[in-house]
């Protein structure tokens, strides 16, 4: 491929989503699923209360579902309603995090509530409808499914499990929610935590509980933002970058994952809106570049990389 069409191939990409808009917050919208024994109970209200935290550092808007109010309204109703109720189109991001536990019969995956349980073929109904860019984060035994359900370009979505049938208690949540507001999880220096270093960081420490308990790991978690329904686990990544081209699709996982920061950084939030998109749609022109590299010829493929490294350069400056 000459270098002046691979260049053209490169600009027709969709431009990226602005996931920091300044005219509207993001909203976080928690569901504490039934804990159904004491001690989860707890867990799950602690990895509920890091999620508040983080998303008042952040600016969002936090919402919390569960059986709060003794209204007759079970929490599936609750979860049908809010999202009904975002039918407004806008750019600021949806973050929907679910915790608690899943199950999965061979055919439907579902996440457990209080009442009658959230089906993920329901989500994905509820969550066509709402135009705004998504992040579905399924903190959840047996949730991988949700991945084949909910994969759409535009979305982001995290599950604990790799498959249905990892149906034992997931610990992957809870530090996910620690990942989200640790500037620990940080792996490209930016000051900030992106969802794909809070999962990276979040499958790292799960592996490394397991390890430490010797037992074998009974949870593998996947991302998913290329719309392909595949997802990736955190062994498909070097630092932010993915290793290797999917087998279909013009993105590898984890090209919109890293442009959701939850608590932006002072420098990203003193970036204008339109010189956010430009970057990004940038960045996402070069991730493509990059995982097209082994088909390309070499000095087509370093003159396509340069021109775009030199116009990013530019935008910065």
């Amino acid at each position: 491929m000459a270098c002046l069409e691979l260049l053209l191939t490169l600009a027709a990409l969709p431009a990226a989503q602005d996931p920091l808009p300044h005219a509207a917050a993001p909203m976080v919208v928690v569901v504490v699923g039934a804990p159904g024994e004491e001690a989860y109970r707890e867990v799950f209200q602690a990895t509920a209360e890091r999620w508040r935290s983080a998303a008042e550092q952040g600016g969002a808007q936090y919402v919390r579902v569960d059986r709060g109010a003794d209204d007759g309204v079970d929490d599936r109703t609750r979860l049908q309603e809010l999202l009904a109720g975002q039918r407004t189109p806008t750019d600021a991001p949806l973050w929907l995090v679910l915790i608690g536990h899943g199950t999965f019969d061979g055919e439907r995956a579902r996440f457990n509530l209080r009442g009658p349980d959230v089906r993920a073929q329901d989500l994905a109904t509820w969550l066509d409808a709402v135009p705004r860019p998504q992040a579905v984060l399924v903190c959840a035994s047996s949730s991988g499914p949700f991945v084949n359900r909910l994969s759409k370009l535009g979305r982001v979505i995290v599950t604990a499990t790799r498959s249905g049938s990892e149906v034992s208690y997931s610990r992957f949540g809870g530090f996910l929610s620690l990942a989200i507001g640790s500037i620990e999880a940080d792996l490209d220096g930016d000051r900030q935590v992106s969802l794909l270093e809070a999962f990276r960081f979040a499958s790292a420490r799960t592996e490394e509980w397991y390890a430490g308990e010797a037992r074998l790991a009974s949870e593998h978690a996947l991302l998913d933002d290329n719309g392909d329904g595949l997802g990736a686990s955190t062994h498909a990544f070097t630092g932010v970058r993915a290793t290797h081209a999917p087998p279909q699709g013009d993105l590898p996982d984890g090209t919109w994952a890293h442009r959701w920061n939850l608590i932006p950084s002072a420098a990203e939030r003193a970036l204008p809106s339109e010189v956010r998109q430009q970057r990004d749609t940038l960045e996402a022109q070069i991730e493509t570049l990059r995982a097209k590299k082994a088909e390309l010829d070499p000095d087509a493929y370093y003159a396509a990389l340069e021109g775009l490294m030199l116009e990013l350069a530019r935008l910065y400056r």
